[in-house]
């Protein structure tokens, strides 16, 4: 790596550790489009694991309320396990050229459905009907993309939870497909130990900027919060396609 590497690196983390602080979800969606931009996939996933793990505990226990999302969700969050061992094994086989075009275009759907702000409630049957889909192909497309978002917030913002329950479930999710993702990519040997070093020393500036993207949280309005971070997602996105496409 070289300076301006290092420099993407530490952008990354600033700005997804802003987002993670602001609205409680999006580290690692906001994160690798940046790296991804200067670093291969294979790369740019294993750094952005550690740091991950480690805000989205933090969040965890602001929020609370963990053992009743884990009894209400724990289908969703199991069934995520094999679809992203699936991910993860298609991943290092494939041209991570292809890889960087499926993250562009699972930021952007996901940004147009959120800016679109249609909402829809799931009834009692069809929220037990739809976990184990929900969570395995929540797994397959974070093993690919890195991305943990999808379908799983669109699911769970579908069921009206409260915010703190929101957030506890989303980032339960979030945590376990990271560990996997940990074990996954160390046995592939994408996890060296100057690349597990390197996210050790990135924990700085992500802790420090969470913290303070907490703070500032409570003195903008959530609509603001909400429009300008899906706005850089949706950014993000059209970015990586047209750096593949040019």
């Amino acid at each position: 790596m070289d300076g301006i590497d290092y420099i993407f690196i530490l952008i990354a983390y600033v700005v997804a550790a802003s987002i993670k602080g602001l609205t409680g979800i999006g580290f690692s969606t906001s994160c690798l489009p940046i790296m991804a931009l200067r670093l291969d996939l294979k790369v740019a996933i294993p750094l952005v694991i550690i740091p991950s793990i480690v805000s989205n505990i933090v969040v965890m226990i602001q929020a609370g309320r963990f053992r009743e999302a884990l009894r209400r969700f724990w289908p969703l969050y199991v069934s995520s396990v094999p679809g992203l061992l699936i991910g993860l094994s298609i991943l290092v086989a494939i041209n991570t050229v292809a890889a960087k075009a499926m993250l562009g275009l699972v930021l952007i759907a996901y940004a147009f459905w959120a800016l679109s702000n249609k909402s829809f409630s799931l009834s009692d049957k069809w929220e037990r009907n739809l976990k184990l889909p929900t969570g395995f192909c929540t797994g397959f497309i974070n093993g690919l993309t890195g991305s943990q978002v999808m379908p799983s917030l669109p699911y769970l913002l579908s069921l009206n939870l409260p915010k703190n329950d929101f957030v506890q479930a989303i980032n339960i999710s979030f945590t376990l497909s990271s560990f996997v993702m940990l074990f996954g990519m160390n046995r592939l040997g994408h996890l060296p130990p100057s690349t597990f070093l390197l996210a050790v020393g990135g924990l700085v500036p992500v802790l420090t900027t969470v913290y303070f993207a907490g703070r500032l949280q409570k003195r903008l309005t959530g609509e603001l919060h909400r429009r300008l971070v899906l706005g850089f997602l949706l950014t993000m996105g059209l970015i990586l396609l047209l750096k593949l496409m040019g």
